[in-house]
């Protein structure tokens, strides 16, 4: 990461389906702006129970029919997260109470919806226990929250 970069973290509790959606639908948003070199962009889980997996297949799925790649490798959050990071954006309330009990900044640690002004939702669904339809819903909601987000941050 460069000292002049904005560092983003997406959590989830596995980073298998959510937050390795974020990351990589945001850096797709990031790079057809041409703002690449101004964003360091990662993703984490609160558990590390998946921790070197891929991104869930049927999530990798939904994403490639909607035109986008999912890759990386999960990892569980750390407390060095909290110091490297200048964004971090939970998925859910409950991972957000995680971060926030491990020792995240509640400044910049928050929900990814209601920070860029979702009108209806507070949480990304998880997707892991339904149907296809879910992974193809979080992307969609996912890929306009991304949008919204790098529109929030250049504006600062």
């Amino acid at each position: 990461m460069k000292s002049n970069q904005t560092s983003v973290l997406f959590v989830c509790m596995g980073n298998i389906c959510r937050s390795p959606t974020a990351e990589c639908l945001f850096r797709a948003v990031v790079e057809k702006a041409g703002v690449t070199d101004d964003y360091f962009i990662d993703s984490a889980g609160t558990g590390g129970w998946h921790a070197g997996a891929k991104p869930d297949r049927r999530m990798r799925a939904a994403a490639k029919k909607q035109g986008y790649e999912l890759y990386g490798s999960a990892r569980q959050v750390t407390a060095s997260d909290f110091s490297t990071f200048d964004w971090i954006f939970c998925m859910d309330k409950d991972n957000l109470e995680e971060v926030l009990a491990m020792g995240a900044n509640p400044d910049n640690t928050k929900l990814f919806l209601p920070f860029v002004g979702h009108a209806t939702l507070a949480e990304v669904p998880d997707p892991y226990y339904g149907g296809d339809e879910g992974f193809d819903t979080v992307i969609a909601l996912i890929r306009d929250a991304a949008q919204s987000l790098i529109s929030s941050m250049e504006s600062c």
